[in-house]
């Protein structure tokens, strides 16, 4: 298959109905708006949702729900990438330096992910538990 091969399925493409021109297009004089009223003059259109001045659905309903500010802004980490790092005192900055977190990180978190065979120590990067029990079995340590 080429691209210049590609065309649309067989009927879906029609030519738009063109209103307005006459009695025998079937959508002449009005042009399919009906009779007065904003909505069949030129330039009549009112805001998304507007219900003609009656309090708007999506103002009748009430609140729900809650979007967190600091959403997205902790990065997981695992225990193979702080294998990977060459050093053996890590903290966010060296994560963000090492390209491990996104530099828009404000702070980590060390999930159990991979095996960590060599001594860490963690400084000012949050831990589960079980990477917490990881890295003490692994001869490191984590500081707050």
């Amino acid at each position: 298959m080429l691209l210049n091969d590609i065309k649309p399925a067989e009927g879906s493409k029609h030519a738009k109905r063109r209103v307005g021109r006459g009695i025998g297009c079937g959508l002449g004089k009005t042009a399919g708006r009906g009779h007065k009223g904003q909505k069949s003059r030129s330039g009549g259109f009112h805001k998304v949702g507007f219900e003609g001045g009656q309090m708007p659905l999506q103002r009748r309903l009430p609140k729900r729900g809650f979007v967190s500010l600091t959403a997205g802004q902790t990065e997981e980490v695992r225990l193979s990438d702080l294998n990977s790092l060459p050093v053996e005192e890590i903290d966010l900055l060296l994560l963000k330096q090492a390209g491990v977190v996104s530099n828009s990180a404000v702070s980590a978190k060390i999930i159990v992910s991979g095996v960590l065979t060599r001594t860490v120590k963690i400084r000012g990067i949050a831990a589960t538990a079980g990477a917490k029990a990881a890295i003490e079995a692994a001869g490191g340590s984590i500081e707050d």
